[in-house]
């Protein structure tokens, strides 16, 4: 299934929680932390919203910090993607 995201809307899939900590300790579900690493999927074309110009500075492919409870979560085909603004997104990780 294709996503075409309007406006400033990204659709990001969170990259897998880690399940063990530094020291060896095995996390339960519960007890994981929500992702807030995840891969951009796909990238709505900006352009004028609320009369301002929105450039979209992420593309499809980029690793990205996003903030904590921002945006829809939904499932497609068994995965999960969540879609969020692009002012939701805190940095770009290289």
């Amino acid at each position: 299934m294709n996503i075409r995201p309007l406006f400033d809307k990204v659709v990001i899939e969170a990259v897998k929680a880690e399940e063990k900590t530094k020291s060896g300790l095995i996390l339960t579900g519960a007890a994981q932390e929500k992702p807030q690493t995840a891969e951009v999927v796909a990238v709505g074309p900006g352009g004028i919203i609320d009369g301002k110009e929105i450039v979209m500075q992420v593309k499809v492919g980029d690793r990205v910090l996003c903030s904590q409870y921002a945006g829809s979560a939904f499932k497609i085909d068994g995965r999960e993607f969540t879609i969020i603004r692009q002012s939701d997104i805190l940095a770009i990780v290289e």
